[in-house]
């Protein structure tokens, strides 16, 4: 009873407004979105495939000295620029070791960059709408589903939303001392710069696109540019070249162009052209993903949709607008779609979510958002259910019931509470229920479901009966038949052999280890016979191949002759 009374009487109002003075807002911040990536990051298995390619990747530029040319086992990898690679090798460098294979130590950039995106959303936010705005937009952004999932993989999305949203947020203080604002501090000009470098070096265009995209819309609405001329273009593009210019230069003479000709004929050109790897959707697609990935604070989308129709002449809420749009219907546009790709714009609907929170908001809203967060929670909770059922056993019970009554009471007490028109304490009951319901969700349940962690288990079994090179009993590399998922050779080492049934026994004959997969048994087992080979069978790993879809059983084999002590 004293507890439910301390909490009645909190005034949550009065500690927004203390912990959002000054620097407090963006630490703040930063500090929930650490709290909300943290949980994946130490407990997540290596994920297929991108995460497990891009670690891979870098364990090679760390064993093999070579911080220019990207290469995943013997092929080149050619689709992205370097940047993620080098903050991923300092990290390893720093904390552990590519020998180690500890992937947590791969992703502490991703986690850096989810902080350095909800920091720079509230500091962005503050300059037009106040710190109080800033520091809840900041905390959206940091808590929501995407970001904080992000947080935890190892590849190029949270570093660039980091620097991204930095980038937006340094234009935006700008462009709020042009109008009447607090005036813009020495260095955000060479920020500015310094940022839209860095998202180039991590990821290509996309940072350049989004800011430029939204230059032109505030140039096209103002009708002005003055400010946009004294943005320091003569140094900023010779900071912009300075910095990746190095990189761009020796990638180019070590490859003779093939990175380039890869990079945009092979790998950005198609995503423009048509539907990549069958990763395609209709217009509408990133729309309808927000549902879930901004959870819990969904139920503020409708205010902010209507605040921004609204408001639009507020310079702050024009600027979020100019960000929003145009770049989410570059987005929306693109043939080739996966969910994270506008993952850029989402710092401008959390400051438009939070301006939402301190402006009225008229019943249809306050309904429609209420109806969002029940129904996104109860279907979160929902799936929780039905991912224990299928690939969970009895002992995760409680990680079931904890994730799916925590999203569902974020989704319910975020409802009820908009409902009663009290907007603030609904997004303070949704935010900590929501991270709450996220960290059981990849800390605990997630990483129990055994039959989507083959390459784990795998690795564990290989352990287990002294098999892995690493280990030094048996010579290397592990042959693989059947199975090639980047998470395997990431667990067992860059030089491990994807291949067939052939390849495996000859593993075996060179008292090598071996993997089959269950498609390529009846041809491993009639050329075990032809070579007069007994290898010892150590065990079974089963279980589905998610990137794939399909089910798995491989097969564990060690060389006939017993070597180990």
């Amino acid at each position: 009873m004293g507890l439910m009374t301390r909490l009645s009487e909190f005034d949550l109002s009065a500690a927004i407004s203390r912990w959002s003075r000054g620097w407090r807002g963006p630490t703040l911040a930063a500090f929930i979105a650490m709290i909300a990536g943290l949980p994946g990051l130490m407990a997540m298995p290596p994920l297929d495939r991108d995460e497990s390619r891009f670690t891979q990747a870098t364990s090679q530029m760390l064993e093999q000295d070579d911080y220019v040319v990207i290469r995943y086992q013997e092929e080149p990898r050619f689709k992205k620029p370097v940047g993620i690679y080098w903050l991923q090798a300092a990290s390893v460098s720093l904390l552990s070791s590519p020998e180690a294979r500890q992937i947590w130590a791969y992703r502490i950039p991703s986690l850096l960059g989810a902080m350095m995106a909800a920091a720079a959303c509230a500091w962005g936010a503050a300059a037009f709408f106040g710190d109080r705005a800033g520091l809840m937009a900041g905390s959206m952004l940091g808590a929501g589903f995407l970001l904080s999932t992000e947080a935890f993989i190892a590849k190029t999305d949270s570093v660039l939303a980091g620097v991204t949203t930095l980038a937006m947020a340094c234009l935006a203080r700008l462009y709020a001392a042009e109008n009447g604002g607090p005036e813009a501090r020495r260095g955000v000009r060479a920020l500015f710069w310094i940022a839209v470098a860095a998202g180039t070096l991590v990821k290509g265009p996309i940072t350049p696109m989004v800011a430029g995209l939204t230059l032109v819309a505030l140039w096209s609405w103002d009708r002005k540019a003055s400010w946009i001329a004294r943005l320091d273009w003569g140094w900023g593009l010779i900071v912009f070249f300075a910095i990746i210019g190095p990189w761009a230069w020796a990638v180019t003479v070590a490859t003779d162009g093939a990175f380039w000709n890869a990079a945009i004929a092979g790998d950005l050109a198609p995503k423009l052209a048509g539907r990549q790897e069958s990763h395609g959707g209709p217009p509408g697609y990133h729309a309808l993903a927000a549902l879930i990935q901004t959870f819990p604070a969904v139920l503020l989308l409708p205010g902010a949709l209507a605040i921004g129709l609204r408001y639009r002449k507020e310079p702050g809420v024009r600027f979020a607008l100019c960000w929003l749009v145009p770049a989410w219907l570059v987005f929306e546009i693109t043939p080739t779609k996966l969910s994270h790709y506008a993952l850029p714009c989402y710092g401008a609907l959390a400051w438009l979510s939070a301006l939402a929170v301190t402006r009225p908001m008229g019943a249809i809203v306050r309904w429609a958002g209420a109806g969002l967060q029940a129904l996104v929670g109860i279907l979160l909770a929902m799936g929780v259910v039905y991912l224990g059922k299928l690939y969970g056993d009895p002992g995760d019970i409680v990680y079931v019931a904890a994730a799916a009554l925590l999203l569902g009471a974020a989704g319910l007490a975020g409802g009820w509470l908009l409902l009663r028109g009290k907007a603030l304490k609904a997004l303070g009951a949704a935010l900590p229920l929501g991270l709450l319901g996220h960290a059981v969700l990849v800390g605990g349940l997630a990483p129990h479901l055994e039959p989507l962690l083959l390459s784990t288990r795998t690795e564990a079994m290989l352990a287990s009966a002294h098999l892995l090179p690493r280990q030094g009993v048996y010579p290397g590399p592990v042959a693989v038949a059947g199975y090639a998922e980047p998470s395997l050779v990431f667990a067992i080492g860059t030089r491990t052999q994807l291949g067939d049934a052939e390849d495996a026994v000859t593993a075996l004959s060179e008292n090598r280890p071996a993997v089959v997969e269950a498609r390529q048994k009846a041809g491993f087992e009639a050329l075990i016979r032809a070579a007069r080979l007994s290898p010892r069978k150590i065990g079974e790993v089963k279980g589905l191949d998610y990137s794939k879809g399909d089910d798995m059983t491989l097969t564990v084999y060690g060389p006939q002759q017993e070597t180990a002590p």
